[in-house]
Parts: structure tokens; sequence; C-alpha cells
């Protein structure tokens, strides 16, 4: 698919549609091919950890973990299988990938609530429907929680490293978060676009990493290897954001479940968003909207449609494809096999889904 000018957005979403069913099922021969049985242990693992929390959690919290893509507990066994090989993996393996599954699961809650979000994952949002203060406690609870199964997870003192560095990642997603909230709208677009990469980095490509150096220090791969393997996963975790963000523009509820310009609406300035701005000028709606101009739904249709008009997305396509290749040259030292092979596979998934 061309990400330009000439296409309505109709058809893109068309494409969107077809090319994600597509990709959908690559990565799903991943989970039903190389990982079946680590998956099986990996639900079994999260249900013991959600256990403590089932007289507080409602069946559509719980949903909420049933769909998710899992793609970060899946990067974590396919780092630790590339060292480790197809034997079943440690038991703390298995535990890291589901405390990193409920990190991530606490990150959107809080996230949110942040964006007063009504949708998630095709559901009505946690704060949606229970308010503020008990998605607050319930997000803190997951949060919690995954730094509980971590520890449990950890064997050797030399692993304790590992703890920090979760805790770490943890205080970085925040940092990310605040980051963003503290943007200033009326920077030029060169230092909105610095800025952006420095935020995404934060809140969400250190987890990516996180994910991926885990696994490989959890059998006992060698230090540079687990570094190594971390630049892969940041890279890869880069792409996915931008992704996210350029789904904001162009899919819908039904198929992105959230609504479509939350980002605008929010005024998020993300890559896209600012690439618009760039070709658009800052006498347009869209630049005057984003610097604290009076929001109304007619005009969020004139700057969704001013968007589609520029290049805006073609080049922030053409950014996440530049961080997922980039990754993959990360993977090169490690030695071939079907693991790294899919690894490879889930970082061009990251910038393939819909385009």
């Amino acid at each position: 698919m061309r990400l330009g000018p000439t296409e309505s957005h109709e058809q893109r979403l068309e494409w969107l549609r077809l090319a994600d069913a597509r990709d959908e099922n690559r990565v799903d021969r991943i989970f039903d091919d190389l990982l079946a049985d680590d998956m099986v242990r990996f639900e079994q693992k999260l249900d013991e950890a959600l256990k403590p929390q089932k007289k507080y959690l409602a069946e559509e919290e719980l949903e909420i973990y049933r769909r998710g893509k899992k793609l970060r507990p899946a990067m974590l066994l396919l780092s630790a299988r590339m060292i480790h090989g197809a034997e079943p993996v440690p038991e703390k393996v298995v535990m890291a990938a589901t405390s990193l599954e409920m990190l991530h699961v606490a990150t959107m809650i809080h996230d949110d609530i942040i964006d007063d979000a009504l949708v998630r994952r095709g559901l009505t949002s946690v704060n949606a429907r229970r308010g503020t203060n008990a998605a607050i406690l319930l997000g803190d609870m997951q949060f919690v929680q995954a730094i509980r199964t971590f520890v449990e997870a950890i064997e050797f003192k030399t692993e304790m490293e590992l703890v920090k560095l979760v805790l770490d990642t943890a205080f970085r997603i925040c940092a990310g978060e605040l980051d963003e909230l503290q943007t200033d709208p009326t920077l030029d677009t060169a230092a909105l676009r610095a800025r952006y990469f420095e935020v995404i980095e934060r809140k969400t490509a250190i987890m990516f990493g996180l994910a991926c150096e885990t696994g490989v220090s959890l059998v006992m791969g060698r230090t540079g290897e687990a570094r190594r393997i971390g630049f892969y996963g940041r890279r890869v975790g880069r792409a996915f954001q931008v992704v996210d963000d350029l789904m904001d523009l162009l899919q819908d509820e039904h198929d992105s479940g959230k609504q479509r310009g939350m980002d605008l609406a929010q005024r998020r300035i993300t890559l896209p968003i600012i690439y618009a701005m760039e070709s658009l000028g800052a006498d347009h709606l869209l630049s005057r909207l984003m610097r604290g101009g009076a929001l109304s739904p007619a005009g969020l249709k004139e700057c969704l449609e001013a968007i589609d008009r520029t290049d805006a997305t073609a080049r922030a396509y053409a950014d996440a494809r530049h961080q997922a290749i980039d990754a993959l040259t990360y993977l090169d030292p490690f030695p071939e096999n079907t693991y790294r092979d899919a690894l490879r596979e889930i970082a061009m998934f990251t910038v393939n889904r819909g385009f």
C-alpha cells in the first residue's frame, strides 16, 4: 500500500483490513507452531498471577488480558529460545513473560485515564466503566502484581539485576508519559520530532527492549547478547509506536478498538501529526488546534481530511519501517534458527500490519 494523498480514506481502510488479516495469520503461525507449549504455560501462569485479584476484577478487565496480542511475552520467549533451543524453557522465563504482560496492562489502564479514553481493545475502558479512582487502583494493582511475579521468578543472585532493570523500566515509562504531557506545542516541528522520539523511547520502546533482554538473560545468555537483543527490541518498539500513531489517523473504531482521531482530540503530538503540521503550515487549523485552539467536531473532521491530503502518513511510515529494518541488523550475530527467523517476522509485522 502506498500511503500518499491519492487514496481516499475508504480505500485505505480496505487495504488495512486485507493486509491486517494476512499479517495476523503469519504471526498466529508463530504462536501456534513455535510457541504453542510456551503459551499454554504462559496462560496458566497468568491465571495464577491474576487469581489473588479475582474478587476485584470484573469480567471486562479479564477480557482485556484475553484480547491482547501478547507480543511482548512472545518476544521474550523467542529471545530466550533463540539461545536456549527447542527444549522446554525454565519456569522463570514463563513467569517473566507473565510479569511483563501485566506491566503492559497496567500502563494501558493508566494511559486511558490520562487520555480519558472510552474504548480499549474494543471494550469500554476501565476508567469509563468504573471511574477514575477505581481505574487508578486497578492499574496500580496490576503493576504491583507484575513486580511480585517477576521477583518470584528470580533464582540466582546475579539475576537480581533484572529486578532493578524492570523497576528502572517502569520509572522511565512514567517519565515518558510525563514528558509527553509536558511537550511544548509551540516548538518548531524539528524540535517536536526529536521530542517525539525521546518520548516513545521511554514510554514504549524500552519495554520491548526489556522483554528481549530479559529472555536472553534468564537462559544464561552472555551480557553482550542480552544488550544486543535489547537494542533489537527497542527499535521494534519504536516502529510499533509510530504505526500505532498512524492507526489512530487511518483506522476507525471498528478496526482499531478506539476512536479515530483520538490523538488529535487529545492534542497529542504524534509523528504523522508533526509532519502534517510541517506540510500545512503554522497558520492552518491543525497547527492552531495542536497549540491550544478551540476544538469542535467539524474542526476535527477538517483536520483529518487535511492530513489525508498531505504526505504525512507516508513520511511517518517510512520512519517506522527504517526502525524495523534497523532492528534486523541486531539479529545477524545470533545463531540461525527458527526462533531468530520468527523475531525477524515480528519486527516486520510491526510495520506491515495494515500496510
